[in-house]
């Protein structure tokens, strides 16, 4: 193990510049791709699950294994999608999230809380409040 010294010396040597969680986006907040492979993971040891997860390659030509949020989807291989950072947990080397509702990866549907998340718009007559263009003009 390194003394306290020799961190400090490491640390001024080799610094972290430009160190990102999201390297293939390439600084972008979202990248396009198309999906080649939708596959299934099991999770890390305390839990256990099946998780979804696609292999997907970017308009940049780089690769990259994104996870596909919520339930019921409808994604396929030639498939496009749009891809942001955000990683999941309990699996290892799934660094991305793929974005609902956007290309032709599917919204989920009969969602009413959290619905920017999952790319599903506001239903009819489901609002908490009225709209002031709504709203009828009271005298």
């Amino acid at each position: 193990m390194a003394t306290p010294n020799q961190a400090a010396v490491r640390n001024k040597k080799y610094p972290e510049i430009g160190f990102s969680r999201t390297a293939r986006l390439q600084n972008r907040p979202h990248v396009k791709g198309i999906v080649n492979k939708v596959v299934t993971m099991s999770p890390k040891k305390p839990n256990s699950a099946v998780r979804h997860v696609a292999k997907v390659t970017l308009t940049s030509k780089l690769r990259i294994t994104g996870r596909l949020p919520g339930i019921n989807y409808l994604c396929s291989k030639y498939n496009r999608v749009l891809v942001e950072g955000g990683r999941a947990n309990d699996l290892p080397g799934v660094g991305y999230t793929l974005i609902r509702g956007v290309y032709d990866f599917s919204p989920v549907i009969y969602k009413k809380k959290r619905r920017s998340i999952y790319g599903v718009s506001r239903p009819d007559g489901y609002s908490k409040y009225t709209r002031k263009c709504i709203r009828k003009k009271q005298y």
